[in-house]
């Protein structure tokens, strides 16, 4: 049996994955684990992934759940160029950095944006109140800037002048409120200047496949929802929204 990668490309960390192993000629079997027909919470999935998410991998009778672990684990098992986690001290300190930094900051506020614009509406039966999607927006708004300020700042990459997993989990995050239909490159220069490097280093064609469904987001429909998840998304978001 050999390397197995459980995916659904509507999940961020997945994609970065997803491009990873591609444009790192990583052989590995696509399993895909349609969140939005909960296929995520079977007994067959279970047993690959307890915790009952995606990511997963599976490598024989080895299995690892969490983006960054099994990122890291690709890396070392197929000793993948240097450059995406680097054996220099302070370059790899970087990457660990930003890594250590995204979840609640990029990651949390990207995902909160793109859960109230495209899913809450889906479940209420109306748009976010103006001044509601204002607030989450601008919560995005504050962590770019820090992106920008504290990350980016005027090198080509996160670590410096060679890409490394750290932009590549930074863009794939980033997009999600794209798919949300919230252009957030169109004012700022310098960050789109780094998505056009960051996609050029990884191949513009693989990025685009791999954001294919989620640019399309915006067209989801209730339908195409399992009902355990519309009950348990509602609960969420509500929640998350103050709107409970």
């Amino acid at each position: 049996m050999g390397l197995e990668l459980y995916l659904d490309l509507l999940s961020q960390p997945c994609r970065a994955l997803y491009i990873f192993a591609k444009c790192n000629n990583i052989p590995f079997e696509f399993k895909h684990v349609e969140l939005m027909k909960g296929q995520h919470r079977t007994e067959d999935f279970r047993k690959v992934n307890v915790l009952m998410k995606v990511p997963a991998l599976r490598d024989g009778s080895f299995t690892l759940a969490e983006s960054i672990a099994i990122l890291l684990y690709l890396t070392r098992k197929f000793k993948t160029p240097d450059h995406w986690y680097p054996s220099d001290l302070q370059k790899r300190a970087k990457v660990d950095e930003y890594l250590s930094w995204q979840h609640v900051n990029i990651r949390g506020k990207g995902s909160k944006l793109f859960l109230t614009k495209v899913l809450l509406p889906l479940i209420t039966g109306q748009p976010l109140p103006p001044e509601k999607l204002e607030g989450v927006t601008e919560e995005l708004n504050v962590v770019l800037e820090q992106f920008e300020e504290k990350f980016l700042q005027n090198k080509p990459f996160i670590a410096g002048s060679e890409v490394s997993l750290a932009d590549l989990v930074a863009l794939v995050e980033l997009m999600q409120p794209v798919g949300a239909g919230y252009n957030l490159f169109e004012e700022r220069p310098k960050l789109a200047e780094w998505r056009s490097r960051v996609e050029e280093a990884v191949g513009k064609k693989l990025f685009q496949e791999a954001h294919e469904g989620i640019l399309k987001a915006k067209n989801l429909t209730a339908d195409k929802i399992a009902p355990e998840l519309m009950e348990h998304f509602k609960h969420h978001l509500l929640k998350q929204t103050g709107q409970n």
